[in-house]
C-alpha cells in the first residue's frame, strides 16, 4: 500500500483538535468546580495496576472489558482501568478510613476492549462522584440530584431518570437457587424485556406458580409512580426484602420529587444496570434523541469489603466526551492578543508579562512570520503609541510587524 497510514488510530480511539479540546477542558473545569461546591473532593487513581486489585468486586463483564498485559518488572498481570469506581472505593477504604460520610469525585480516561455504545468509543473520559458512609435514601437522592446538576452544567436539558432496584432481582434469584450461568441467561432475557423468552426459560427449569408469575411480570413493571403500587401486588409473595426494596424506591422518589421537581422519573423494576456489583437502587439519565444513558449510577454497598472495610456507598458516572457532544456550551474559542516580536524592547516585554499575568492569551509574532490574526485566533493586537504599547482591536488598526 503506497498511501501512508501511520496516522491512523485504532478503532474506537480518538484525538481532539485544539478548538474541541479547549471546549472539553473548559467543561472539565466547570464540572470539577461544581463538584467542589457540593463538597466532593477530587482524587486521582492509577491508569494501570495489578489486575486482581483493579477488578475487585466488579464481576465478569468488567473483566472482559479490561486490557491486560504482563508487568516486565514483577511478572504479574497488569490491567488498564476500564472503570474508576472500584479504585475510588479503595481510596475510601484503605487510605482515608473515615467514620463520617465521605464525598469523592474523579475524572480520567478509561479504556475498554470493546465499544459499549453505538458511537464506537472505547476510551471514555469518565467522571463521577461517590458518597461513602451513609445507607439511607437521602444519599441516593443527593447523587441523583448531583448527576442532574452535572448534566445541566454541561448544557444538557430535558433529562429524565429511570429508577430501579437490583435487590428485587437478587432476592428472587436467591429463592430459586440458580447457578451463575442460569442466572445470567435469565438476566439477559430480562434486559431485552423478552417476556416469551423468560416464560420459556422458566418452564424449561420447571419454575411455576408464584415464582414464575413474578419473574414474567418484571419486564412489564415500568412506568410512572403507579408502578410501585402494582409491584407490591405482583411481588407480594416474594417476601420482606422485596417489599423493603419497593419502600426504598418510594422514599427515594418522595425526596427526589421535592429536590428536583422538574425532572420526570420513570420506574423500571427490571432495570439492572451494573447488576454484577450494584446492590440497591440504580438509575440512569436519558435525553431525547440519544438512545443510551448519558449518566448512570446507584448503590454498591459491598464493594469496600474486598479492601477490608465495607461501607455503604452510592455514586454515579458519566462520559465527558458524550457531554461535550450533547451539551450546548459555546463553541467560541478563547480570543487572543497578537504582539510583535519583542526582541530587546523592555517596554513591550513588560506589557506582554502584564497581560499574561492578567490571564490574557498572548501570541508573539516570530521573526519573518507573516501576520495572520485569524489563523492565530486573535481579535486584538498591541500597537505602539509613542513610547507606550496599547491594545487595539484587529478591525481598528493594521498589525505592526
Amino acid at each position: 500500500m503506497s498511501q501512508n497510514t501511520h496516522w491512523l488510530l485504532p478503532e474506537g480511539i480518538e484525538e481532539m483538535p485544539p478548538v474541541q479540546a479547549e471546549r472539553l477542558e473548559r467543561m472539565r473545569r466547570s464540572l470539577l468546580d461544581q463538584f467542589h461546591r457540593w463538597g466532593y473532593q477530587l482524587v486521582l487513581t492509577p491508569f494501570i495496576e495489578y489486575v486482581e486489585s483493579l477488578l475487585v468486586g466488579t464481576g465478569n463483564e468488567m473483566d472482559l472489558q479490561t486490557f491486560k498485559m504482563v508487568d516486565q518488572i514483577s511478572g504479574r498481570m497488569l490491567g488498564i482501568r476500564a472503570d474508576m469506581t472500584p479504585q475510588v472505593a479503595r481510596i475510601d477504604a484503605c487510605r482515608l478510613k473515615q467514620d463520617v460520610p465521605t464525598r469523592l469525585c474523579y475524572m480520567g480516561t478509561v479504556l475498554h476492549t470493546r465499544a459499549q455504545g453505538f458511537d464506537g468509543n472505547r476510551s471514555p473520559l469518565q467522571m463521577g462522584a461517590e458518597l461513602y458512609g451513609h445507607a439511607g435514601a437521602e444519599s441516593d437522592v443527593e447523587i441523583i440530584h448531583l448527576a442532574v446538576a452535572t448534566l445541566a452544567c454541561a448544557g444538557i436539558k430535558d433529562v429524565h431518570i429511570d429508577l430501579g432496584h437490583v435487590g428485587i432481582y437478587r432476592t428472587l434469584m436467591r429463592e430459586l437457587g440458580f447457578n451463575q450461568e442460569q442466572e445470567m441467561e435469565l438476566f439477559d432475557a430480562l434486559q431485552r424485556k423478552d417476556i416469551s423468552g423468560i416464560d420459556t426459560f422458566l418452564k424449561q427449569h420447571e419454575i411455576s406458580g408464584a415464582q414464575h408469575d413474578m419473574l414474567v411480570a418484571l419486564p412489564q413493571l415500568n412506568g410512572d409512580r403507579d408502578v410501585l403500587s402494582r409491584a407490591r401486588q405482583v411481588l407480594s409473595a416474594a417476601g420482606k426484602e422485596v417489599n423493603n426494596a419497593i419502600d426504598n424506591l418510594e422514599r427515594i422518589a418522595d425526596l427526589a420529587e421535592r429536590r428536583i421537581p422538574n425532572i420526570p422519573i420513570n420506574f423500571d423494576i427490571a432495570e439492572l444496570r451494573g447488576y454484577q456489583y450494584q446492590t440497591g437502587a440504580v438509575f440512569a439519565a436519558f435525553v431525547p434523541g440519544y438512545g443510551q444513558e448519558v449518566a448512570r449510577g446507584g448503590r454498591y454497598d459491598e464493594i469496600g469489603a474486598a479492601f477490608g472495610r465495607a461501607r455503604p456507598a452510592t455514586g454515579f458516572s458519566t462520559d465527558l466526551k458524550t457531554l461535550l457532544q450533547l451539551g450546548s456550551q459555546s463553541d467560541e474559542s478563547v480570543s487572543g492578543i497578537l504582539v510583535p516580536f519583542a526582541s530587546d524592547d523592555s517596554a513591550l516585554l513588560r506589557k506582554i508579562a502584564e497581560l499574561r499575568d492578567a490571564g490574557e492569551r498572548v501570541i508573539e509574532l516570530l521573526p519573518e512570520q507573516i501576520s495572520d490574526p485569524a489563523a492565530q485566533g486573535c481579535d486584538r493586537q498591541l500597537v505602539k503609541q509613542g513610547s507606550d504599547w496599547s491594545l487595539a482591536h484587529i478591525s481598528q488598526a493594521s498589525i505592526s510587524s
